[in-house]
Protein backbone atom coordinates (compact mmCIF):
# COMPACT_ATOMS: atom_id res chain seq x y z
CA UNK A 1 0.00 0.00 0.00
CA UNK A 2 1.29 3.44 -0.89
CA UNK A 3 2.11 5.64 2.11
CA UNK A 4 0.58 8.62 0.28
CA UNK A 5 -3.02 8.23 1.64
CA UNK A 6 -1.58 7.91 5.15
CA UNK A 7 0.47 11.09 4.76
CA UNK A 8 -2.51 12.92 3.30
CA UNK A 9 -4.63 11.78 6.24
CA UNK A 10 -2.07 13.05 8.71
CA UNK A 11 -1.84 16.41 6.94
CA UNK A 12 -5.61 16.75 6.92
CA UNK A 13 -5.77 15.91 10.62
CA UNK A 14 -3.07 18.47 11.37
CA UNK A 15 -4.93 21.07 9.31
CA UNK A 16 -8.15 20.40 11.22
CA UNK A 17 -6.31 20.58 14.55
CA UNK A 18 -4.82 23.95 13.59
CA UNK A 19 -8.22 25.20 12.44
CA UNK A 20 -9.71 24.16 15.76
CA UNK A 21 -7.00 26.01 17.69
CA UNK A 22 -7.60 29.18 15.67
CA UNK A 23 -11.36 29.02 16.24
CA UNK A 24 -10.82 28.39 19.95
CA UNK A 25 -8.48 31.37 20.16
CA UNK A 26 -10.99 33.58 18.32
CA UNK A 27 -13.77 32.48 20.67
CA UNK A 28 -11.60 33.15 23.72
CA UNK A 29 -10.70 36.64 22.50
CA UNK A 30 -14.29 37.56 21.70
CA UNK A 31 -15.60 36.44 25.10
CA UNK A 32 -12.78 37.91 27.18
CA UNK A 33 -13.59 40.58 29.76
CA UNK A 34 -11.67 43.11 27.69
CA UNK A 35 -14.28 42.73 24.95
CA UNK A 36 -13.74 42.52 21.20
CA UNK A 37 -11.66 45.68 20.73
CA UNK A 38 -8.42 43.67 20.36
CA UNK A 39 -9.89 41.21 17.85
CA UNK A 40 -7.54 41.18 14.86
CA UNK A 41 -6.01 38.44 12.72
CA UNK A 42 -2.61 39.15 14.29
CA UNK A 43 -4.01 38.85 17.81
CA UNK A 44 -5.82 35.60 16.99
CA UNK A 45 -2.64 34.15 15.46
CA UNK A 46 -0.67 35.03 18.58
CA UNK A 47 -3.32 33.53 20.88
CA UNK A 48 -3.44 30.34 18.79
CA UNK A 49 0.38 30.18 18.68
CA UNK A 50 0.46 30.05 14.89
CA UNK A 51 1.88 32.31 12.20
CA UNK A 52 -0.26 35.13 10.86
CA UNK A 53 -0.21 33.56 7.38
CA UNK A 54 -1.49 30.29 8.84
CA UNK A 55 -4.68 32.06 9.86
CA UNK A 56 -4.99 33.55 6.36
CA UNK A 57 -4.39 30.11 4.87
CA UNK A 58 -7.26 28.66 6.87
CA UNK A 59 -9.51 31.74 6.60
CA UNK A 60 -9.03 34.35 3.88
CA UNK A 61 -10.03 37.27 6.09
CA UNK A 62 -11.69 38.27 9.35
CA UNK A 63 -15.14 37.81 7.84
CA UNK A 64 -14.48 34.17 6.94
CA UNK A 65 -13.01 33.52 10.38
CA UNK A 66 -16.10 34.88 12.12
CA UNK A 67 -18.44 33.06 9.72
CA UNK A 68 -16.62 29.81 10.52
CA UNK A 69 -16.99 30.53 14.22
CA UNK A 70 -20.69 31.30 13.74
CA UNK A 71 -21.04 28.09 11.73
CA UNK A 72 -19.32 26.13 14.47
CA UNK A 73 -21.89 27.36 17.00
CA UNK A 74 -24.69 26.48 14.59
CA UNK A 75 -23.34 23.00 13.87
CA UNK A 76 -23.07 22.21 17.57
CA UNK A 77 -26.34 23.89 18.44
CA UNK A 78 -29.95 24.15 17.46
CA UNK A 79 -29.83 25.35 13.85
CA UNK A 80 -29.21 21.82 12.64
CA UNK A 81 -32.88 21.15 13.51
CA UNK A 82 -34.30 23.75 11.11
CA UNK A 83 -35.09 21.16 8.44
CA UNK A 84 -37.26 19.33 10.96
CA UNK A 85 -39.20 22.53 11.63
CA UNK A 86 -39.77 23.15 7.91
CA UNK A 87 -41.02 19.58 7.52
CA UNK A 88 -43.83 20.09 10.06
CA UNK A 89 -47.11 19.80 8.11
CA UNK A 90 -48.78 22.45 10.30
CA UNK A 91 -47.22 25.81 9.32
CA UNK A 92 -48.14 27.48 12.62
CA UNK A 93 -46.42 24.67 14.50
CA UNK A 94 -43.49 25.04 12.10
CA UNK A 95 -43.33 28.75 12.96
CA UNK A 96 -43.27 28.02 16.70
CA UNK A 97 -40.58 25.37 16.15
CA UNK A 98 -38.56 27.89 14.14
CA UNK A 99 -38.80 30.48 16.90
CA UNK A 100 -37.83 27.94 19.57
CA UNK A 101 -34.79 26.86 17.59
CA UNK A 102 -33.51 30.43 17.26
CA UNK A 103 -34.19 31.25 20.89
CA UNK A 104 -32.10 28.26 21.95
CA UNK A 105 -29.44 29.15 19.39
CA UNK A 106 -29.16 32.75 20.60
CA UNK A 107 -28.96 31.59 24.22
CA UNK A 108 -26.36 28.88 23.52
CA UNK A 109 -23.49 31.38 23.19
CA UNK A 110 -25.06 34.72 24.01
CA UNK A 111 -21.92 36.68 24.85
CA UNK A 112 -20.04 35.49 21.78
CA UNK A 113 -22.94 36.27 19.44
CA UNK A 114 -23.37 39.69 21.06
CA UNK A 115 -19.69 40.49 20.46
CA UNK A 116 -19.90 39.37 16.81
CA UNK A 117 -22.91 41.64 16.28
CA UNK A 118 -21.07 44.50 17.94
CA UNK A 119 -18.11 44.00 15.59
CA UNK A 120 -20.48 43.94 12.62
CA UNK A 121 -21.76 47.39 13.58
CA UNK A 122 -18.23 48.75 13.23
CA UNK A 123 -16.75 46.65 10.42
CA UNK A 124 -18.44 46.65 6.97
CA UNK A 125 -16.71 43.38 6.02
CA UNK A 126 -18.13 41.56 9.03
CA UNK A 127 -21.49 43.29 8.62
CA UNK A 128 -21.77 41.95 5.07
CA UNK A 129 -21.21 38.40 6.29
CA UNK A 130 -23.74 38.74 9.10
CA UNK A 131 -26.26 40.26 6.68
CA UNK A 132 -26.26 37.03 4.64
CA UNK A 133 -27.34 35.07 7.74
CA UNK A 134 -30.05 37.63 8.52
CA UNK A 135 -31.31 37.52 4.93
CA UNK A 136 -31.60 33.73 5.08
CA UNK A 137 -33.61 33.91 8.33
CA UNK A 138 -35.97 36.38 6.65
CA UNK A 139 -36.40 34.14 3.59
CA UNK A 140 -37.20 31.21 5.87
CA UNK A 141 -39.86 33.27 7.67
CA UNK A 142 -41.29 34.35 4.32
CA UNK A 143 -41.63 30.69 3.34
CA UNK A 144 -43.29 29.69 6.61
CA UNK A 145 -45.70 32.64 6.68
CA UNK A 146 -46.68 32.02 3.07
CA UNK A 147 -47.66 28.50 4.14
CA UNK A 148 -49.60 29.95 7.10
CA UNK A 149 -51.47 32.33 4.75
CA UNK A 150 -52.32 29.52 2.35
CA UNK A 151 -53.65 27.24 5.09
CA UNK A 152 -55.26 29.73 7.48
CA UNK A 153 -55.98 32.79 5.33
CA UNK A 154 -53.82 35.18 7.31
CA UNK A 155 -51.74 37.20 7.22
CA UNK A 156 -53.42 38.53 4.11
CA UNK A 157 -51.45 38.86 0.89
CA UNK A 158 -51.28 42.65 1.31
CA UNK A 159 -50.03 42.38 4.89
CA UNK A 160 -47.68 39.43 4.40
CA UNK A 161 -44.50 41.51 3.80
CA UNK A 162 -45.12 43.56 6.95
CA UNK A 163 -45.83 40.44 8.99
CA UNK A 164 -42.53 38.94 7.77
CA UNK A 165 -40.70 42.12 8.84
CA UNK A 166 -42.29 41.98 12.30
CA UNK A 167 -41.39 38.33 12.84
CA UNK A 168 -37.90 38.95 11.49
CA UNK A 169 -37.49 41.59 14.19
CA UNK A 170 -39.01 39.39 16.91
CA UNK A 171 -36.68 36.48 16.11
CA UNK A 172 -33.53 38.60 15.92
CA UNK A 173 -30.66 38.29 18.37
CA UNK A 174 -31.15 41.93 19.37
CA UNK A 175 -34.76 41.25 20.40
CA UNK A 176 -33.70 38.12 22.29
CA UNK A 177 -30.87 39.96 24.05
CA UNK A 178 -33.09 42.87 25.08
CA UNK A 179 -35.92 40.65 26.31
CA UNK A 180 -33.54 38.39 28.21
CA UNK A 181 -32.03 41.19 30.25
CA UNK A 182 -29.90 39.96 33.13
CA UNK A 183 -32.26 37.43 34.71
CA UNK A 184 -34.92 36.15 32.30
CA UNK A 185 -34.58 32.53 31.21
CA UNK A 186 -34.46 31.55 27.55
CA UNK A 187 -37.72 29.58 27.74
CA UNK A 188 -39.45 32.66 29.21
CA UNK A 189 -38.21 34.80 26.34
CA UNK A 190 -39.26 32.10 23.90
CA UNK A 191 -42.77 32.05 25.33
CA UNK A 192 -43.02 35.84 24.98
CA UNK A 193 -41.74 35.84 21.40
CA UNK A 194 -44.07 33.01 20.39
CA UNK A 195 -47.09 34.85 21.82
CA UNK A 196 -46.11 38.06 20.05
CA UNK A 197 -45.49 36.18 16.80
CA UNK A 198 -48.92 34.52 16.90
CA UNK A 199 -50.51 37.86 17.73
CA UNK A 200 -48.77 39.42 14.74
CA UNK A 201 -50.04 36.69 12.42
CA UNK A 202 -53.63 37.03 13.68
CA UNK A 203 -53.43 40.84 13.73
CA UNK A 204 -52.84 40.85 10.00
CA UNK A 205 -55.88 38.74 9.24
CA UNK A 206 -58.68 39.97 6.99
CA UNK A 207 -61.00 41.31 9.76
CA UNK A 208 -58.43 43.84 10.93
CA UNK A 209 -56.32 44.48 7.85
CA UNK A 210 -58.65 44.55 4.90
Amino acid sequence: MSPRPYRLGRRQAAKQETRGRILAAARQMLTAKSGSSRFTIDAVAEAANVARMTVYYQFKNKRELLEALYGDIAARGELKHLDEAFANPDPLAALLDFIGIFIRFWSSDRLLIRRVHALAALDPEIREGLHSHEARRKRDLQHILTRVKEQYGHPTARKLPEAVDILHMLTSFEAFDDLSGATRKAYEVGDTVMRLALAAVVLYGAPLGE
